[in-house]
């Protein structure tokens, strides 16, 4: 199977191909059975009583992640294992994620931020972090709409479009790459629009 990443994705490695489930032979075969895996990962997270209470968890986030591919990565739920073009190093992703989690519990227990900022921080530190071969702005911006829901607000408008090259996914990335610098306001930004 041949893919033409879109901007900002991180690329297959021959390694993690070989976990491809299904016996799908087109990049757009991949991101249809990928959307419908997510669309019911979303459904079981919406009713998900484990989840609301662990989402703060490295558990928590890796059941996530694994519901969203389970049925198209074996490797789906496990951390990456090697280097990438972003992310902290594998052996410190364990580290970065109880951190994550711990900080998020603290920041929602005493209201640190308003709850758009608090899912968008949430959820740019889960992207730089890039714990698992592929899926992780899904999984980001799955989670930090999940925050939300449990906590009884609205889920943010994150843009269509955002797995396919074009203006949203590159607005995206660029409101990422000023986040990256400390600079939070423009992926607010972005999701307010």
């Amino acid at each position: 199977m041949t893919f033409d990443y879109p901007e900002g994705a991180t690329p297959l490695d021959p390694d993690t191909m070989e976990g491809l489930m299904p016996g799908l032979t087109t990049q757009g075969e991949l991101n249809a059975f990928e959307a419908r895996n997510i669309a019911s990962a979303l459904q079981w997270a919406l009713r998900s009583r484990t989840l609301k209470r662990d989402l703060f968890t490295s558990s928590g986030l890796v059941l996530l992640h694994k519901r969203m591919f389970n049925i198209t990565w074996r490797w789906a739920g496990h951390l990456r294992k090697r280097e990438t073009n972003i992310g902290v190093t594998p052996t410190q992703i364990p580290v970065a994620l109880a951190a994550l989690c711990g900080d998020v519990a603290y920041q929602v227990e005493h209201q640190v931020f308003g709850w758009d900022e608090l899912a968008v921080r949430f959820h740019h530190r889960l992207v730089l972090i890039h714990p698992f071969p592929n899926g992780n702005g899904r999984h980001a911006r799955l989670a930090a709409d999940l925050l939300l829901h449990y906590n009884g607000q609205t889920m943010l408008s994150w843009g269509a479009g955002l797995t396919q090259s074009g203006a949203v996914r590159s607005a995206y990335l660029a409101a990422l790459r000023q986040a990256d610098k400390g600079d939070i306001e423009p992926l607010l930004a972005f999701v307010r629009t």
